[in-house]
């Protein structure tokens, strides 16, 4: 008996192999029948991914947005569309209608960090990457990239940018910190992969981001070229661990990011997007990934800053990438590249190459079916922003908030009726909160735990009087609660409060009173602010932060994150205390 179900089995399982065999060679017959069939034009449309409109709002098919899409996949062959996001009903009806203009099926692409609803509002926003760090169990990041996948292909999305890939191991870089899984190239690999099975299992292109590493730099590469200059051996046991770990575990594609490495590089000032040496000599050759190299975005200010549109073109293709994202002109990108082969110094052979490659991320998806080229919108909301989505989302955020430092054992708050309590919204900035007002679910909730509660609001405008009157009204408190919102954003360029911000949690710690400070973001802060008694970081400023921030605050819940980044001078990866639940 044993034996015929060991020979079932056994069969079972050549006949999935076989199946799985039949099915690539049919997709790789496919790639190259269509490879043939092209024109140049088409070829060349194909490695060029321009940026949708700023807001994914419904939009007639005669606006002049939709006629601008239908010049570049008409006129332009482009290989796909990015979509900035907004409602996830319109997002859905521009795919489809995108699609339908096109020749052959498009690569819907969208950066989903911290989840679908990054971008795709009324979606299932994530925690980022270092919440999951913090919670401590790559499984919660497979789960992420599984529900990423089934949420952004009912909206018509398939190809991601999603895992950051990056080590954080610099406390001042502004543009990655908490996008980062952590400090520990190993754990980052963990959960890199993890996330990579759980996104492409589940139907979309992952990719890993931002090649060859950008997490030690102390500049935004949105404003000007960060440089990273570090010996080979120090690249290789560090930047290139989460990397080496994607490619290993299957990656469809890997982004490359606009830093200078002179240690690699040896032409100065010459990022890694454009540099041969780097995305040929290590990418291709050393590391023998065969998946769709894409760029970041070529409007930013790492390339525009140092190169003109036409031959940052050039080079990018020269390097050996495959995919170029958001030039600053669909037009200029696909007649640099064609002129360039006309005259002979880029080869049809290099175009082919690369438009081989996105057909096969094409065939890979099965987009030449139309049940999977087209959504169905009336699914999406049995699809996307469910109940056991968004409960998976608290589940996170519950889990990663991490305390720090209680030094005057103040926690956790006991709620009552009777304690009056200032609760200070601290922002680092009152304008740029691209997914709405911060700070309204834990005012709610506090107020209803603290009825005698009272809640302020400073930020970088605040002026001397209002702080002063901060000052006075926890005079009169029991207790003082401060929770700072301080971001990673691209363009900020920094991730700290102001002087005056930080004056007033100064003088309210002077005070003696119970203290408590809570941190939206950055985990570093405390880094500047080393006398602050009290501190817990959520790593995020979502609303489901807000909510575990109360929960773990008033003892609803345990503190669960331990620090996934070390706080120089302070404390080590893995600290995190617990309190007393109630």
């Amino acid at each position: 008996m044993k034996r015929a179900i060991v020979l079932i089995a056994l069969s079972l399982m050549l006949t999935i192999s076989a199946r799985a065999g039949d099915n690539g060679r049919a997709r790789e017959r496919w790639v190259e029948k269509t490879l043939r069939s092209m024109t140049l034009d088409e070829k060349i449309g194909q490695m060029i991914i321009p940026a949708g409109p700023p807001s994914g709002n419904f939009r007639p098919v005669d606006s002049d947005e939709m006629n601008t899409i239908r010049r570049n996949i008409t006129e332009f062959h482009v290989g796909g569309y990015h979509t900035f996001g907004g409602d996830v009903a319109a997002n859905a009806l521009t795919s489809n209608e995108m699609q339908r203009m096109a020749k052959l099926p498009l690569l819907i692409t969208a950066d989903v960090e911290g989840g679908p609803a990054y971008v795709l509002f009324g979606a299932t926003r994530l925690p980022l990457a270092m919440s999951f760090g913090a919670a401590g169990d790559p499984q919660l990041a497979y789960e992420a990239g599984k529900l990423t996948a089934q949420e952004c292909r009912a909206v018509g999305v398939n190809w991601i940018w999603y895992p950051v890939s990056d080590v954080n191991n610099n406390p001042e870089n502004p543009i990655i910190n908490i996008r980062s899984y952590g400090e520990n190239p190993e754990s980052v690999a963990k959960f890199v992969t993890a996330y990579i099975r759980g996104a492409q299992e589940n139907g979309v292109i992952a990719t890993a981001k931002h090649f060859p590493g950008h997490g030690d730099v102390a500049t935004d590469s949105h404003i000007g070229m960060p440089v990273l200059d570090v010996p080979r051996q120090r690249f290789e046991s560090l930047e290139l661990v989460p990397f080496r770990a994607a490619i290993a575990a299957g990656v469809d594609s890997i982004m490359t990011t606009h830093i200078y490495m002179p240690q690699l590089e040896p032409e100065k000032n010459v990022p890694a997007t454009l540099s041969k040496n780097i995305v040929t000599g290590i990418l291709r050759d050393e590391l023998h990934f065969e998946g769709v190299v894409v760029t970041d975005a070529m409007t930013m200010g790492g390339i525009a800053k140092y190169f003109t549109p036409a031959e940052a073109t050039i080079r990018a293709v020269k390097a050996g990438v495959d995919v170029l994202l958001f030039s600053p002109s669909v037009e200029t990108a696909f007649n640099t590249i064609k002129a360039a082969v006309a005259s002979g110094e880029i080869p049809v052979s290099r175009i082919d190459e690369s438009a081989r490659r996105v057909l096969r991320l094409k065939a890979q998806l099965d987009l030449a079916n139309p049940k999977n080229r087209f959504v169905d919108v009336n699914r999406l909301p049995e699809t996307v922003g469910t109940k056991p989505h968004r409960d998976f989302a608290q589940q996170v955020a519950d889990s990663a908030v991490t305390l720090v430092r209680d030094e005057r054992g103040v926690l956790p708050l006991k709620p009552s009726p009777d304690t009056r309590l200032t609760q200070i919204v601290m922002l680092d900035s009152r304008t740029g909160w691209r997914e709405g007002t911060v700070g309204r679910v834990l005012t709610a909730e506090m107020a209803r735990k603290f009825p005698r509660a009272v809640t302020v609001t400073v930020d970088d405008q605040s002026t001397p009087n209002e702080f002063d009157m901060v000052r006075k009204l926890a005079q009169i408190s029991d207790t003082i609660v401060v929770n700072a919102f301080i971001r990673v954003a691209a363009f900020r360029g920094s991730i700290d409060l102001t002087s005056a911000e930080m004056s007033l949690l100064r003088d309210l710690v002077a005070t003696n009173k119970p203290f408590v400070l809570t941190v939206f973001g950055s985990p570093f802060a405390l880094t500047h602010m080393t006398e602050m008694p009290s501190y817990i970081v959520t790593y995020d400023t979502t609303p489901g932060a807000e909510l575990a921030a109360v929960r773990t605050i008033t003892g609803e819940i345990p503190f669960r994150g331990k620090l996934p980044v070390n706080l120089p001078g302070l404390y080590p990866i893995g600290h995190g205390l617990t309190a007393p639940v109630r």
